[in-house]
């Protein structure tokens, strides 16, 4: 999918202190931006306290002077090592400034409570498509009939919530009518990779003992094949109609959607008997947007502004491991400036 970041424009970045997490303003213009990292009630007890820590992580290498600058705006105690490309800020205050650079130098960024780690979850509910796959299934099932370009339209300002999710798959489904079955499996077979970090992710989660469930607007043929190919505990999708070996242009029963995605995520957290907050919901499109509203920590994975906006965190550059740098353990190895 083509993110605002790809063309140069700063994305926008979630803003306010929650019980849970801290997001701070993150405006379209980076100008416009202000001190204003508060809770609800105008107030920053999290950071004034000095009970948050600063996680700064990238797909590259992270110069000691961009960790020397951060550490000064965040007014930090120490910076700390916890993986290749991650270091962790410890006790650190906001500072309107941290945006704007971390997105200068392709950084991501987020203030987590102090002592928070994967240990204090047991669910984690994954969008599919553009989130743990790198393709749109539907737009590659299209390219198979020729109609990508169409269809890869529709799904982008679905993405973007300007159309109505049910009405925009019927629309797109209706164009693959008469496509052999077999594109499905080409699709799988040729197209389908998984995005980076997942394994590790996946590993990771599994280590603690936490379930996943993998939820998406698309299609059972994927996300059960995938289910099984990486273990995973839970899946619900769509099903695409077939007759005499053609897809009908039709889905079968009730569209999957977003609030589908949303009633799966409680019930499947009801099930494991856990709590609200012991929950992550993952996305990037807006009909994600429910279903992360259900979870304690929402992660907006190169995703869409709108989702960005309303996500406790951005990962804007790095992989899906990134939640696996949110969350590590307090263990860590100390880099201090000289």
């Amino acid at each position: 999918m083509i993110h605002d970041h790809d063309a140069g424009k700063m994305p926008a970045l979630p803003g306010e202190c929650e019980a849970l997490t801290f997001k701070c303003a993150r405006q379209e213009n980076p100008a416009e931006m202000t001190d204003n990292c508060a809770s609800q009630n105008g107030t920053r007890p999290f950071l004034h306290h000095r009970t948050m820590n600063l996680v700064i992580q990238a797909t590259h290498s992270i110069a000691a002077v961009h960790l020397i600058h951060l550490a000064g705006l965040a007014q930090a105690r120490q910076h700390e090592q916890i993986a290749e490309h991650a270091y962790r800020l410890t006790e650190a205050q906001a500072h309107p400034d941290i945006a704007r650079y971390c997105f200068e130098h392709q950084l991501d960024y987020g203030f987590v409570p102090r002592g928070r780690s994967l240990k204090d979850f047991g669910l984690v509910v994954m969008d599919m498509d553009s989130t743990l796959i790198t393709i749109e299934c539907i737009d590659e099932i299209a390219d198979m009939q020729g109609l990508k370009p169409q269809v890869a339209a529709i799904t982008e300002a679905a993405m973007r919530g300007e159309i109505d999710f049910v009405e925009s798959l019927r629309r797109r489904v209706a164009l693959l009518e008469g496509l052999d079955e077999r594109a499905l499996q080409r699709v799988y077979d040729e197209r389908l990779q998984f995005s980076p970090g997942a394994e590790i992710l996946l590993a990771r989660l599994k280590e603690h003992g936490i379930k996943v469930l993998l939820v998406s607007g698309g299609f059972v043929f994927f996300t059960e094949r995938i289910k099984a190919r990486l273990g995973l505990d839970f899946a619900h999708a769509n099903t695409l109609e077939i007759a005499d070996g053609k897809l009908t242009g039709r889905v079968l029963g009730k569209v999957f959607d977003a609030q589908g995605k949303a009633d799966w995520l409680v019930k499947i957290r009801e099930e494991l008997e856990l709590r609200p907050e012991q929950v992550i919901a993952m996305g990037d499109g807006a009909n994600d947007l429910k279903m992360m509203a259900r979870a304690g920590i929402s992660i907006a994975y190169h995703a869409k502004p709108v989702v960005r906006e309303q996500a406790s965190y951005a990962l804007n550059f790095v992989g899906l491991d990134g939640l696996v740098n949110l969350l590590a353990h307090k263990q860590s190895v100390e880099i201090r400036s000289s």
